[in-house]
């Protein structure tokens, strides 16, 4: 027996998904990949990253390789959620500099039927979990961590190690400023 189904009351369903790891671990590298795919099938995508992180572009994300899409700078995460409007995925970079009511944006993003993509920093200098990165991982649907090679010895790296003695928590920087290590050469290196 055949039974005929409304295809509209089927409801879209989004999803989280979160590219963590350290720096120079290719975060940025995989969400602008995701969501040029995206883009290519169609689909509506707005991209965010916090107005703090102005490294190399305003108003794109850029990899370390240079790959950039176009994003909008947002002061906090309750911008995300007024900005995206009905678009089927939102990309989020840099996450680990916004506020914690992230995780309540980004649920409710993807409660609303929409594919969201964050990438960010999982630790900060210290070794420590990073802002709102934690909570999303846990409420995602899929989690990435990706990883650097140790600069000091080539094996896995997951850790990103500062060379200045600044001690805010927040400290722009790139290759001048920060090294993926792995556990073994980040003990060394802090001790």
């Amino acid at each position: 027996m055949f039974i005929e189904r409304d295809v509209n009351s089927h409801k879209k369903v989004g999803t989280i998904e979160v590219i963590a790891g350290s720096m120079f671990s290719g975060k940025t590298e995989e969400l602008i990949r995701r969501l040029k795919r995206a883009k290519f099938a169609r689909q509506s995508v707005e991209i965010f990253k916090p107005t703090v992180d102005v490294r190399y572009s305003e108003n794109e994300v850029v990899s370390h390789d240079e790959n950039s899409i176009r994003s909008t700078p947002v002061e906090n995460s309750a911008n995300i959620l007024l900005l995206s409007g009905n678009v089927d995925v939102v990309g989020i970079d840099e996450a680990q500099f916004f506020d914690k009511g992230l995780i309540e944006v980004v649920a409710k993003l993807a409660n609303m039927g929409t594919r969201v993509i964050i990438a960010g920093l999982d630790m900060d200098f210290k070794g420590v979990p990073f802002g709102p990165i934690p909570g999303l991982m846990a409420i995602a649907d899929y989690v990435t961590k990706v990883h650097a090679i140790c600069v000091r010895c080539g094996s896995i790296a997951q850790f990103s190690h500062r060379f200045s003695e600044q001690e805010q928590v927040v400290l722009l920087g790139e290759k001048e400023a920060y090294e993926p290590l792995c556990r073994s050469c980040y003990i060394k290196a802090t001790k």
